[in-house]
């Protein structure tokens, strides 16, 4: 019996226990393809590729192309367009998907796209940047929201903890907006594709990076507060003054340089978690 394509891909609705818009705008899509620059010899890591359509231009890269997607009804759909020796299917749920596995050398690195869910897109990011060494690059479609947060300076409302760890790993970079338009459905925000570049060698390296994760979210557990408040069980008066950081000041001032400085003074201190 021939599996049907078009007629599955129209029978298939998006679900939204996936969090699946499916984008539908080829120009957008011709865009996102042209940004990667996949090349025969890359080894590119879609998640969530859905009915294929970044898919498609990542395929006549000549890139091998490994897919992680956890809908089992697409992946004949995919199968269907895709399957070559150059394509592997994964289906798995990427939030507890092993990306190292897919890394045959020790020189070898992972280019990731994906059109990720907004309701896992920041957990599924941390996930990633443990995974940072291995990693060239990822391109990301993303509420527009959060490319903001990943992308943010010192001092702007939207500068947090991901703006923290994600530039503490990785350059980032704003690329273009996606309106609802482009999708089918449509969804209720704005997305917008951003591009995150693993730092070769980390600018400024935290002795302990569990510290430093969990000073982040401390100081920003409670925006509106001084460091004096939401550091009080962390950081005393006189190591305020000897590292040069105003108590009186908010999280969102503070470089990441700075978080890192902070993280590896209470590190050499004795800190205890």
């Amino acid at each position: 019996m021939n599996f049907d394509t078009r007629l599955a891909e129209q029978q298939h609705k998006a679900r939204k226990r996936f969090g699946q818009n499916f984008l539908i705008d080829n120009s957008i899509i011709d865009n996102i393809v042209a940004s990667v620059r996949a090349k025969p010899d890359d080894t590119v890591v879609e998640i969530g590729p859905g009915k294929g359509a970044i898919t498609e231009g990542l395929v006549k890269t000549g890139a091998r192309m490994h897919v992680v997607e956890l809908d089992r009804d697409l992946h004949p759909i995919l199968l269907a367009k895709f399957a070559s020796d150059n394509f592997t299917l994964h289906a798995f749920d990427a939030l507890k998907f092993d990306f190292s596995q897919l890394i045959n050398s020790e020189t070898e690195q992972l280019r990731v796209v994906g059109n990720l869910p907004y309701n896992i897109s920041t957990p599924l990011i941390f996930h990633l940047l443990s995974f940072h060494p291995r990693i060239k690059d990822m391109h990301f479609m993303l509420q527009r929201e959060v490319v903001q947060r990943l992308a943010s300076e010192p001092g702007t409302k939207s500068y947090g903890r991901l703006s923290v760890m994600a530039q503490y790993f990785c350059q980032v970079q704003s690329l273009f907006d996606v309106p609802p338009t482009s999708f089918d459905p449509p969804p209720k925000v704005q997305s917008a594709i951003v591009r995150l570049v693993p730092h070769k060698v980390l600018p400024c390296e935290a002795i302990n990076y569990k510290l430093l994760d969990r000073l982040v979210v401390a100081a920003f557990s409670q925006r509106r507060k001084t460091l004096r408040n939401t550091l009080r069980d962390w950081v005393t008066a006189e190591q305020f003054e000897a590292l040069g950081i105003d108590p009186s000041a908010r999280a969102e001032t503070l470089s990441v340089k700075q978080f890192v400085e902070m993280a590896n003074y209470l590190t050499k201190a004795g800190f205890d978690l």
